[in-house]
């Protein structure tokens, strides 16, 4: 497999993203032309940030704030390629939604709905896809501190855009001391859009290329670049260690063994399942059964202990686990004359959509409220994702 690791060592954007993509092996005439044909015909070329060389990339947009509307309308009239274009559509809602939860409903992109960051989007989505990788894994992004000044005048550092959307990712991030802005909202909302692996699930790996990506400053003594890796491994199927807990318990209600198990979810655990069995002298019981990251096993055996009263949990250390690549799909579809757009759940093996699931609390909430069955909702909607995936040539037939 061919997983790309992603190292915000100091901080993303969206021309760092491309630059290092392109650094790495990407189609270079590609990119320039899905980005030509939403804006201008960038730049690249390489300058020496503290001693590294890297590639810079120069959208030569005009400045020019868009609606969402305005924005999706840009991406039609791109020459990206579908996939690509699609995702850099997923990438802007991701926006949107950040942007909204600042400053409200029907807001202006401002500085991420300009028409470099249209471009930045499209390359780097562009980018990413013609590289063919199996897995992306993104390490935690640096954020600057202070103040900066944009459309709404002062604002602090990070910026609240690019917290809103780190904040609904599982990309991860640490505070650096640098007085000004490393991550930007567009570089943050890439970033989590191209997340499909944790840096600990990935297993060891060969380096088979290294790109760096130059930001526009070239402060003295600090390498402004984003560093990616390709990594490879001959393992069909991505794997992590987990740790799995166990009790027996036989004196607790239905009502608290549903609570335990919903708590431990909560609380962290990646599964907690409950398997009724026939305990000594002929007494009815439940095994529980808890699996974890390891950091999460105490915490975790914790919860089991004073929610179930026991007095021994069994630890299977380091369980080697396989994992099969997830993904979100969302699909949008109308049912009874209403459109709804909901989470597809999916799961990929050997480049190819293996199983696919409908979100079930999306799919609930339009059920209740166009008052029809569930299976009628999840059924359209994956009847509807099989469409999507049997075109695009994934569909594990």
């Amino acid at each position: 497999m061919k997983i790309l690791l992603v190292d915000p060592f100091h901080g993303a954007a969206g021309d760092m993203i491309i630059g290092s993509l392109l650094d790495l092996g990407a189609g270079e005439a590609l990119v320039r032309r899905a980005m030509q044909s939403v804006v201008a015909e960038p730049t690249f070329g390489r300058v020496d940030r503290a001693g590294i060389w890297a590639v810079r990339v120069e959208t030569h947009a005009p400045v020019h704030h868009r609606t969402l509307e305005e924005v999706l309308a840009r991406l039609d009239e791109s020459v990206a390629p579908a996939p690509a274009l699609e995702m850099a559509r997923r990438v802007f809602h991701r926006l949107h939604r950040a942007e909204a939860s600042v400053h409200g409903h029907g807001a202006h992109f401002h500085e991420v709905g300009a028409d470099d960051a249209i471009a930045d989007i499209v390359g780097a989505c562009t980018a990413l896809w013609s590289l063919g990788v199996d897995g992306v894994a993104v390490l935690p992004i640096a954020l600057g501190r202070g103040f900066a000044v944009g459309s709404h005048g002062t604002f602090p550092i990070p910026a609240p855009a690019t917290v809103a959307v780190i904040r609904e990712s599982a990309v991860q991030t640490m505070i650096g001391t640098e007085e000004r802005e490393l991550c930007t909202p567009t570089g943050a909302a890439l970033l989590a859009e191209f997340a499909t692996l944790s840096a600990a699930e990935i297993w060891p790996a060969s380096i088979t290329a290294v790109g760096y990506g130059a930001g526009k400053r070239n402060p003295e003594g600090t390498p402004n670049v984003l560093r990616t890796f390709l990594l490879e491994n001959a393992s069909p199927v991505p794997h992590d260690r987990v740790d799995i807990l166990e009790t027996n318990v036989d004196d607790v209600t239905g009502e608290v063994l549903a609570y335990t198990l919903s708590r431990l979810m909560d609380e962290g655990a990646r599964d907690a399942s409950a398997l009724p069995l026939v305990m000594k002298k002929g007494r009815n019981g439940y095994l529980i059964r808890v699996i974890c990251r390891q950091e999460m096993t105490d915490h975790l055996a914790g919860v089991m202990a004073r929610e179930l009263g026991t007095l021994g949990i069994r630890c299977l250390p380091s369980v080697h686990r396989l994992t099969i690549e997830r993904t979100v799909q969302p699909v949008t579809v109308t049912i009874r004359g209403r459109t709804y757009t909901i989470d597809v759940k999916c799961g990929w093996f050997a480049g190819k959509v293996s199983s696919f699931k409908a979100e079930f609390e999306q799919a609930r909430l339009c059920a209740r409220e166009l008052d029809v069955p569930l299976r009628e909702v999840t059924g359209i909607v994956e009847d509807a994702a099989r469409e999507i995936f049997r075109e695009r040539g994934v569909l594990d037939e």
